[in-house]
């Protein structure tokens, strides 16, 4: 099984509702099993900033699949949760993008791995250094990554069960 880190993001209605669901759709795949999840952080919009804030997480999976059945599935998954895609980092329902999977390397037009970007996101690397504090990215310890990212506008979030 292939070690793979997913964001998930919302900033529509129910954030964290939508998140969750997100996630138990991800476990309901016989091939996708989650293996750690990263606490929830409130973060400020990047790009288009004309919007609500966003709720996030990481999670760490196991799958079967491969980087392109998974990021079948992870769109499908956005579609059932009435993703839209109207503004380019505009406000949506949810967002799962793969992160890392695994050593994998791609570049084409359907999927980038490692996720374009997300070294220069305090939103992608606090949660994922919070589960995965060996890991190294493109040659460069998360660790550091972390240590040179300007971390304002993200809020470590904890709601009562």
């Amino acid at each position: 099984m292939a070690k793979v880190y997913l964001g998930i993001g919302s900033n529509m209605g129910d954030k964290k509702d939508y998140i969750d669901k997100a996630l138990q759709l991800l476990q309901q795949h016989e091939a996708i099993k989650t293996m750690k999840m990263s606490s929830y952080y409130e973060t400020d919009p990047v790009g288009y900033e004309d919007q609500d804030v966003f709720l996030n997480v990481v999670v760490e999976v196991e799958t079967l699949l491969t980087p392109y059945e998974l990021l079948d599935y992870c769109n499908g998954i956005e579609a059932k949760l009435d993703r839209k895609r109207i503004i380019r980092w505009g406000p949506r329902t949810i967002d799962i993008d793969i992160l890392l999977y695994e050593n994998h390397q791609l570049k084409d037009g359907k999927l980038i791995i490692p996720h374009p970007r997300m070294t220069e996101r305090a939103f992608v690397m606090i949660p994922l250094y919070e589960i995965a504090k060996d890991i190294v990215i493109e040659g460069v310890e998360i660790k550091n990554i972390v240590d040179n990212l300007l971390q304002t506008g993200i809020r470590r979030i904890a709601f009562n069960s």
